[in-house]
């Protein structure tokens, strides 16, 4: 074993610097730790013991290492699971700091730090066995990249129109993309794929999880894989499965590569980024990286019993931020992806995990503090899913300000409404109007909600329409995983025999969720492949299905809905009524007659309190004033849009709808639930009169002359 030269403690992990490599790694608790350096074979090569070890770091230089290099860590020191210590130097281990990680794990007894049984009862007795053979590599990389005058496009909230999709997903299937590329981040950055998100009217993407991830031992076990990558264990790290240029480096280039032509196409990148635990599970889980470094600095341990994991993610562990390095680690990997990868936000996994410092989620904990005074990161787009698993941790409209949330309560009140379940419309009113009872009281405006009908975790929107029961059965889980709770959405199709009209009216509560999202006052956020039709077939669990299930099939898209969904997003993006940054005031404002916003009945009256409280209410109809609008454009000049009539309409029967008086005698019809492919203003109502709405249907109608 030779001795490194001294290097550096800081910047920590792997630092090529055109002559040679420093390598730094924190661990508190350690006695000693060895670089392993690997020939281009992958064999082992040399070993180097880091002797410096500066404010808990341990760092050491070596001449001639460059980009390319594979690597890992051996640490020493007690091995005392009782106490929270899991330190075990025959194990290799990944660099928390890697920039890119090689090679897949090979499951055995070897990569448990523990002498590994069928009933793993029993995690007292160190693993003697070398894990080296089983495990990925760390690779050091060239930073420097063409970014050109490459510039974040810095969407405002009110025009973002958010994407979920999945890098693989996306294009795995997609005939127009060449089938080296399919699946990888050249591929979702391929002509073909931006067309369709330019075409659709998108203003960003949110990937599923990018940072290195694994896949599970149970299941590989059942022939599956990870496929959406909540299993992180590497956080500077981009998942090398989805590059098709190498993964000795060539998988940081190819999403640069990415990022650059998705802001050319004037489309942000958020990432969903899984700070809360890591891919290492609970006590009796492998040794990969983070424990076999610092168990006791990564993880939240049991104050009573430090062999266990504090456990509010249902993962088997949660990140411990109330470590300063641990913090370091989270803040140092969003800067990386902000400064280095151009990235231009995130979406936070589990968030509520993040802000518990001892039990409660906390609002003015750490994380969130840091955060909102660091220079770079309270510039980017930030986005909660603001739960977890442990008791406390729904926390929807609990996040300071800097920060959206994804609105679960959104999701279920709208949900509720369109399948006939909803007591009234009361709460619908609030989702509408950008759940002022959320989001108001903190100081934040309508776009701290992200709306949302589907997401990846659940059906898809299709799928919602279609199946009153989940079909997991592929999970290999004997359908128990996945959410139980679709609830009846066939109302109204039970006894029918017509297939046509069973899918006209599938058809239409697709189109209705999906309308309802764009015309609330938020931040809009699709699924991918909902505008297409996509189906899993019922399974609303597909974390692990790495197929034909979760790709987008591109070869069976629904023309009517993909149109629907292109009018629905430049109907919005026309109409500032509906992208107002303040909340509406219900009153009449300076200067105006008219409200900013009016309630009425299907009869043509103004809502009174006295209605709202009517549980069996199924129609509303919302009003938004287009010449009160509270903002004004760049230039200082107040913006001016039309006046929006909204008629909702979940009953199971069609009903004549009487406009309001007072606002005109022409109101022109922009669009249908019931009518997808009638053209804007066919039918005109006018002052007074009655129009006919179709059941379960949304109608929307512009003010016209008057």
């Amino acid at each position: 074993m030779k001795a490194a030269w001294p290097g550096h403690h800081v910047p920590l992990g792997a630092t090529w610097d055109g002559e040679g490599t420093n390598f730094a790694l924190f661990s508190e608790h350690a006695e000693a730790v060895e670089l392993v350096l690997f020939d281009p074979s992958g064999r082992q090569g040399v070993f180097y013991e880091l002797v410096e070890r500066t404010d808990l770091h341990w760092h050491g230089y070596v001449y001639g290492v460059g980009p390319g290099q594979h690597y890992g860590f051996r640490v020493h020191g007690r091995y005392a699971p009782g106490g929270g210590l899991r330190y075990n130097p025959n194990k290799l281990l990944i660099d928390p700091y890697a920039r890119a990680v090689a090679g897949e794990i090979r499951w055995g007894p070897e990569v448990f730090g523990y002498a590994w049984t069928e009933d793993r009862s029993n995690d007292d007795v160190p693993s003697k066995l070398d894990s080296e053979p089983c495990m990925p590599r760390a690779v050091v990389i060239d930073h420097n990249f063409p970014w050109g005058d490459d510039r974040r496009p810095d969407t405002s909230w009110a025009d973002t129109v958010i994407y979920e999709t999945h890098v693989k997903g996306f294009t795995q299937r997609h005939p127009d993309v060449p089938r080296e590329l399919r699946g990888t981040y050249a591929g979702l950055s391929h002509p073909a794929a931006i067309d369709h998100l330019i075409r659709l009217g998108v203003t960003a993407v949110e990937l599923m999880p990018v940072h290195h991830f694994i896949d599970p031992k149970q299941l590989i076990d059942r022939g599956l894989r990870n496929y959406w990558g909540y299993d992180s264990i590497g956080y500077f790290a981009p998942e090398a499965r989805y590059s098709s240029a190498g993964t000795h480096g060539g998988q940081v280039r190819e999403f640069k590569a990415m990022v650059r032509a998705l802001h050319r196409a004037g489309l942000e990148v958020i990432l969903d980024v899984v700070y809360n635990h890591t891919g290492e599970g609970n006590h009796l889980g492998p040794t990969l990286s983070f424990r076999g470094i610092d168990n006791q600095a990564y993880y939240r341990l049991l104050d009573d019993n430090p062999r266990l994991y504090f456990d509010v993610t249902g993962t088997g562990n949660t990140l411990n931020v109330r470590q300063p390095q641990t913090l370091r680690l989270i803040m140092d990997s969003l800067r990386y992806w902000v400064l280095e990868m151009h990235v231009d936000g995130f979406r936070f996994d589990l968030a509520s995990a993040l802000a518990r410092e001892f039990f409660e989620v906390d609002r003015l904990s750490a994380f969130f503090d840091i955060i909102h005074q660091d220079p770079v990161l309270s510039q980017v787009k930030l986005i909660a899913e603001p739960w977890d698993v442990g008791m406390g941790g729904y926390q929807v409209g609990n996040f300071p300000v800097l920060w959206a949330e994804w609105n679960g309560k959104y999701r279920d009140t709208v949900r509720d409404y369109w399948r006939g379940g909803a007591t009234g419309v009361a709460d619908l009113a609030y989702r509408l109007t950008g759940s002022s009872d959320l989001y108001q009281g903190d100081g934040r405006g309508p776009f701290a909600s992200i709306n949302f009908v589907t997401a990846h975790d659940g059906f898809t929107l299709r799928d919602l329409v279609t199946y009153n029961q989940k079909h997991n059965e592929a999970n290999g889980e004997g359908n128990k995983d996945g959410s139980d709770d679709n609830r009846s959405w066939n109302c109204g199709v039970e006894g029918e025999t017509d297939d046509a009209a069973i899918n006209e009216l599938r058809g239409r509560q697709r189109r209705n969720l999906l309308a309802t999202m764009f015309l609330s006052q938020g931040c809009p956020m699709m699924l991918q492949g909902d505008e297409l039709g996509r189906t899993q077939r019922g399974n609303n669990n597909a974390y692990c299905q790495d197929n034909e299930t979760s790709w987008v099939d591109w070869e069976a898209v629904d023309e009517t809905m993909l149109a629907f969904a292109r009018r629905l997003v430049a109907l919005r993006a026309a109409q500032p009524v509906l992208r107002r940054q303040r909340f509406f005031q219900g009153q009449v404002g300076r200067g105006f007659h008219r409200k900013d916003i009016t309630w009425f009945r299907r009869d043509g009256r103004e809502m009174g309190d006295e209605h709202w409280g009517n549980e069996a209410r199924q129609s509303l109809g919302m009003l938004v004033n287009g010449e009160l609008i509270p903002d004004r454009g760049p230039r200082g000049e107040r913006i001016v849009g039309d006046t929006l009539l909204v008629l909702l309409h979940s009953g199971a029967e069609d009903t004549l709808w009487r406009l309001p008086a007072g606002w005109g005698k022409r109101w022109e019809v922009v669009l249908d639930s019931a009518r997808p492919d009638e053209e804007p203003g066919t039918r005109c109502g006018g002052e007074e009169e009655a129009l006919e709405v179709t059941s379960r249907s949304l109608v929307v109608l512009r003010q016209g002359d008057h």
